[in-house]
């Protein structure tokens, strides 16, 4: 894990993670704090009827640990996010161990120096959940 890392000090195939159990308490916060209120997070009854036939977390919810990832462990603090891409493969369930990954994949040398990176997750089963990549602009030292 990094505290900080320049664009100087990035390697292509860096990398950083950071793994979080996926709780009842996070969903209905993240509903609160989005306003994303489908019934497939939050009403048992309702999800048991659905595909997935249980409630599942908020895709966005479990792709914010892909930006925890880089805004406080690589590149780490002072990172700017630039973009994010994102296919949602798997449901998150509550209680899944999710660990979200990041990998320097190019340097991108210009105006302003970027990063591109590969970033997923995967859950306690090893199956990826979550698939994209994400330019970021690393902290200037």
């Amino acid at each position: 894990m990094y505290d900080m890392a320049t664009f100087d000090e990035i390697n292509i195939g860096d990398t950083a993670e950071r793994t979080t159990i996926i709780t009842d308490e996070m969903i209905r916060l993240f509903a609160q704090c989005s306003g994303d209120m489908n019934p497939v997070h939050l009403d048992e009854e309702y999800a048991k009827n659905t595909i997935f036939k249980e409630r599942i977390a908020h895709g966005i919810l479990v792709t914010g640990l892909i930006s925890a990832v880089m805004g406080c462990d690589f590149p780490g603090e002072g990172s700017i996010y630039v973009s994010q891409t994102v296919n949602f493969l798997r449901p998150v369930k509550i209680g899944d161990t999710i660990t979200a990954k990041v990998e320097a994949i190019e340097k991108i040398e210009g105006r302003q120096k970027m990063v591109k990176f590969r970033t997923y997750c995967i859950n306690q089963h090893g199956k990826m959940v979550i698939d994209g990549d994400s330019v970021g602009i690393p902290p200037v030292a």
